[in-house]
């Protein structure tokens, strides 16, 4: 496909370098690319794929844009609030290059579509926050023999590798099993700086450019780590795992599976309490029950500097010294626990339920859906 004299004129600067020319601008019209994810790092990684003419855009979100995404989310704006990601996305990168083809898949990622979805493209690049999924892009790309382009981030430090287990390990290789559930804090809870994905997102978004140019040497077997703060990046060489159950000698993985159960989210979890009543009480329940029982005890297990935000005057002990604050606490008391959105309080609520508290119950939706339904002044993080 020879380019035309406005392709010329929009990828002349990629033109003049001998290391991409016609030939690799061709190859970069002709990739056919899936960013999972229209997000922190989805954003900056679909502008610049855009921008730099790759042919076939696929962007796979099920989210709507809300306010909060905006202080990282570059491809989104306060227009968009309330519409759907991949939609939002995709107005936004044709705007920059209508060009290229923008492909759209509103739905979430699952052990049944994913090898429909990843199959139509070359190059997998994993944008998404939470272990089930990356689990699952990995073994879909093993499975289906497609490099994955891996980035994380949270607070200060990012994460970027290349995971392609026909030249070298995969993601399983490196992480054989998820940490136990609730171990490791999201965005959401732990926060993370607004440039930070816009940093790793780009970089995420080079290796892919190196990989359909075929050029330079990619993240394959290593694992850059970049500590912004301290602007000190480090790198880990990585090993392919001779027993790793989907890229190893003889793997066991041979199909994709329940991916929810398998990092811990599944039925499981809620067992060990099988024989106790609900765990968490609604914020409509909660304000009534404050209402009569004067008596009630309320603990916040979110951060100091959270607590500075919005509070509901509640006791504040942070779930990191929970356990050794356990002291501060009556067995005897009706204790009610919240954090921001209820998954932090979830965890405590399981840790004093198994420390023999038996009438504590976490607050669901936290005080953010406090708010939102009870005090519309405060505010929302």
């Amino acid at each position: 496909m020879a380019l035309t004299n406005e392709q010329i004129r929009r990828y002349s600067r990629h033109l003049i370098m001998p290391e991409v020319g016609v030939e690799g601008q061709e190859k970069l019209l002709n990739a056919k690319v899936l960013c999972i994810g229209a997000g922190g790092l989805g954003a900056p990684l679909a502008l610049y794929l855009a921008a730099a003419g790759v042919g076939k855009l696929g962007i796979l979100d099920f989210d709507v844009v809300d306010f909060s995404n905006l202080h990282r989310q570059i491809i989104h704006s306060e227009e968009t609030l309330g519409e759907l990601k991949v939609e939002s996305a995709r107005n936004r990168l044709l705007e920059l290059n209508s060009d290229i083809d923008i492909v759209t898949h509103n739905e979430r990622l699952t052990s049944e579509n994913a090898l429909e979805i990843f199959k139509d493209y070359d190059i997998i690049v994993d944008g998404t926050d939470n272990f089930a999924t990356r689990y699952l892009v990995n073994d879909a790309c093993v499975l289906l023999g497609k490099p994955n382009v891996y980035g994380s981030i949270f607070r200060f430090e990012g994460m970027i590798s290349v995971f392609d287990a026909r030249k070298g390990p995969c993601y399983r290789c490196l992480y054989p099993e998820p940490p136990p559930p609730g171990l490791v804090p999201s965005c959401a809870e732990g926060g993370v700086l607004g440039i930070l994905p816009g940093v790793i997102g780009t970089l995420q978004a080079s290796e892919v450019i190196k990989l359909i140019l075929e050029k330079g040497t990619p993240l394959i077997g290593r694992l850059l780590f970049l500590d912004v703060l301290e602007m000190q990046p480090r790198e880990l060489k990585l090993r392919k795992d001779p027993s790793c159950p989907v890229c190893g000698e003889n793997p066991t993985i041979k199909e994709l599976i329940d991916y929810e159960e398998f990092c811990g989210l599944g039925r499981g979890e809620a067992e060990d309490f099988s024989q106790d009543d609900e765990l968490e009480i609604s914020v409509e329940d909660f304000n009534e029950l404050r209402t009569k029982n004067g008596n009630l005890v309320l603990i916040d297990v979110r951060e100091p500097h959270e607590y500075e935000i919005c509070n509901l005057g509640a006791k504040l002990i942070p779930l990191g010294e929970l356990a050794e604050r356990v002291n501060e606490l009556d067995t005897a008391d009706e204790i009610v626990i919240h954090c921001h959105s209820g998954g932090r309080s979830m965890r405590a609520t399981r840790l004093l339920r198994n420390m023999g508290f038996k009438k504590v119950k976490n607050l669901k939706g936290g005080i953010d859906e406090w708010a939102e339904k009870f005090d519309p002044d405060m505010p929302r993080y």
